[in-house]
C-alpha cells in the first residue's frame, strides 16, 4: 500500500478514514479539496488543478481523499495500488454532513479548505447525496473493479468496517 485512493459519497467518512490511515501508515495525505479550491472557496482554474494533480499522482506514495472530476478520478484509479470505496448507508452520510455543519458553529472542520463556507459545502453535500444513487451505481463499481484489476480494492459498508480497516494498520485501535 503506497498509492491509495479513498472515495465515496459526501459525508461518508472518507476524510476521517484517510486521516486515520495516514496517521497509522505514515503515508502523506492529500485531501483533494485542498488542491481543487482556492482559499476563498472558488475552484482553481482547470490547468492549475491539472498540474497539481499530475504532480501529486506522480509521487511515490500518497493517500488521496475525494472524488473531484471524473477524469481526474480515473487517472488516480489508474495510478493507485489501493482503492478504498467508502459506501456507507445514505442515512449515515446525511447525518454526518449535517453533524459537520452543526459542529462548525463551534470549531471549523479539520482539513476544511480555508475560506470555504461550511454552509455552502453542506448544501452541496445534500445536493450530491440526493443525486448519488444515479452516480454510485453497480455499473460504476464494476468499472472501478475492471480498472483496478491487480490492485487491492476495498468496499467499506459500515462504521464498524471502517474501524476494523484502520485497526489493521495501527496497534492503537484507532476509532473513527
Amino acid at each position: 500500500m503506497n498509492r491509495v485512493v479513498v472515495f465515496g459519497k459526501p459525508g461518508g467518512g472518507k476524510s476521517t478514514l484517510s486521516k486515520k490511515l495516514s496517521a497509522a501508515t505514515g503515508i502523506k495525505l492529500c485531501a483533494l479539496d485542498l488542491i481543487e479550491y482556492k482559499q476563498n472557496g472558488e475552484r482553481v482554474p482547470p490547468e492549475e488543478f491539472s498540474k497539481k494533480h499530475t504532480d501529486l499522482i506522480g509521487a511515490d506514495s500518497w493517500i488521496i481523499d475525494g472524488l473531484g472530476k471524473l477524469e481526474s478520478f480515473w487517472s488516480r484509479v489508474d495510478a493507485a495500488d489501493t482503492l478504498i470505496y467508502v459506501d456507507l448507508p445514505y442515512y449515515v452520510s446525511y447525518w454526518w454532513v449535517t453533524k459537520r455543519l452543526l459542529k462548525s458553529f463551534i470549531v471549523k472542520p479539520e482539513g476544511w479548505p480555508e475560506g470555504c463556507s461550511v454552509l455552502k459545502g453542506t448544501l452541496a453535500g445534500w445536493k450530491y447525496l440526493r443525486l448519488s444513487p444515479g452516480f454510485w451505481t453497480s455499473e460504476l463499481f464494476e468499472e472501478i473493479q475492471s480498472r483496478g484489476e491487480g490492485k487491492d480494492i476495498y468496499r467499506i459498508k459500515s462504521v464498524k468496517e471502517i474501524n476494523n480497516f484502520v485497526k489493521q494498520f495501527s496497534g492503537t485501535g484507532v476509532r473513527i
